[in-house]
């Protein structure tokens, strides 16, 4: 038997991460880590700090793959994911395969936490349920960006007796939901929120949250827009990539209308 332990590190500040995955990350014997390129090696970076903090001895590993690429913006996002997926699911059973011993505990260390808009636990379940490999798998919860967004704001996601809705910005692009108070915003690459600076609307907006690169702008959608835009081009520019959130919160008059 193999176990598999899927571990959310938080969302970018090593203190983000939980008694219970500093736990986890002392049982793993290797760490599979998925290599997106040179504009994303800070992130592994990260994981490996993470690593060399938390773990205490050196008896674990390392072990690169490259990441599947990708289309973005497709004109079939769902295919495009399920393809990707699929692409995935065959470097994770060769890791499996290869890279472990039985016996062994492998990690994966999700960026924020596991559950949320991260494909890991679907792949390694779909791994689990054909049999062909015997493995055993865990999955350890993190802070997300949506909860460090709102901390590091000093605000709530919502407000007394009303509700919200976490969606990408693919789907904002469709209309603000009518039937929320507040819109959680991720994996947004087309600045859908400039959509809304007509409205009586507030924004929290954050890139890279809780890491040394981080950036926070927040106040009326229409007073700040052109601000997000202009220090989000310059740090995408500048990184090579971008991962930011964002709060929206309509104001007092309640706005309800496309």
């Amino acid at each position: 038997m193999k176990k598999i332990l899927i571990i959310g590190i938080g969302a970018g500040n090593p203190e983000y991460v939980t008694i219970q995955a500093v736990n986890a990350l002392n049982q793993v014997d290797v760490f599979f880590m998925m290599d997106k390129g040179p504009d994303k090696a800070k992130l592994n970076a990260f994981r490996k700090e993470i690593c060399n903090r938390y773990i205490e001895g050196s008896d674990y590993r390392f072990v690169d793959a490259d990441s599947p690429a990708w289309q973005r913006q497709p004109l079939d996002y769902a295919a495009t994911i399920d393809g990707l997926n699929r692409d995935k699911r065959l470097v994770f059973e060769r890791l499996i395969a290869e890279e472990m011993r039985d016996g062994e505990c492998a990690g994966f260390l999700v960026w924020g936490d596991p559950t949320l808009y991260d494909s890991t636990i679907r792949i390694v379940e779909a791994i689990a349920k054909t049999g062909a490999h015997r493995i055993d798998y865990e999955v350890i919860p993190g802070i997300s960006s949506i909860q460090a967004l709102a901390a590091r704001h000093k605000t709530t996601l919502n407000r007394i007796g009303q509700s919200i809705e976490v969606t990408t910005g693919r789907r904002l692009a469709e209309g603000f939901p009518n039937n929320v108070d507040s819109v959680v915003v991720m994996l947004d690459a087309n600045d859908t929120y400039t959509r809304f600076a007509d409205r009586d609307i507030d924004i929290y907006w954050g890139a890279y949250v809780g890491t040394e690169d981080e950036i926070l702008v927040a106040g009326k959608l229409k007073e700040v827009v052109d601000e997000i835009e202009r220090v989000r081009r310059e740090a995408r520019q500048r990184h090579g990539w971008i991962m930011d959130t964002y709060l929206l919160r309509k104001g007092v008059s309640g706005e309800s209308d496309d």
